[in-house]
């Protein structure tokens, strides 16, 4: 079944990078990123090969003390070969972090899922994956 795009969904935790020293974490975080986006996607379905955008939204619950560029690639690791076929499909990323002072002022059109997202209890990632190259992302 393919899969109706575009999709959101909320992964709660804290993202992890690719440290070698904690394998274990890796290997649960992309198991919850899985278990996340497999709620909200047609089961059984395909791995789309369709040419994707993908909003990554980060909200600690203190001030974030790792770069933010290492937690991407986990998170587009977790969804190769689930949700699409490899992260080389993905030609528009955008990604950032909303430290625990900081309350965006989101658009009108923004969705039901991610305004919901400043309610829930931190730490939390919002992921929201589109074949629309270039629709605006909000």
């Amino acid at each position: 079944m393919e899969i109706e795009f575009p999709i959101e969904f909320i992964v709660s935790g804290t993202p992890v990078s690719q440290n070698p020293a904690r394998r274990k974490n890796y290997h649960d975080w992309q198991a919850q990123i899985r278990a996340a986006s497999s709620a909200v996607m047609p089961s059984p379905h395909f791995a789309t090969e369709a040419k994707l955008s993908v909003v990554l939204y980060y909200l600690p619950v203190e001030v974030m003390r790792g770069d933010l560029d290492n937690i991407i690639k986990p998170i587009l690791d977790a969804l190769k070969q689930h949700l699409f076929v490899d992260d080389h499909q993905v030609e528009r990323l955008l990604v950032q972090k909303f430290e625990p002072e900081q309350t965006p002022d989101l658009a009108e059109r923004a969705s039901a899922m991610l305004k919901s997202a400043w309610d829930l209890p931190r730490p939390l990632l919002y992921i929201r994956i589109s074949d629309t190259i270039d629709q605006e992302i909000v």
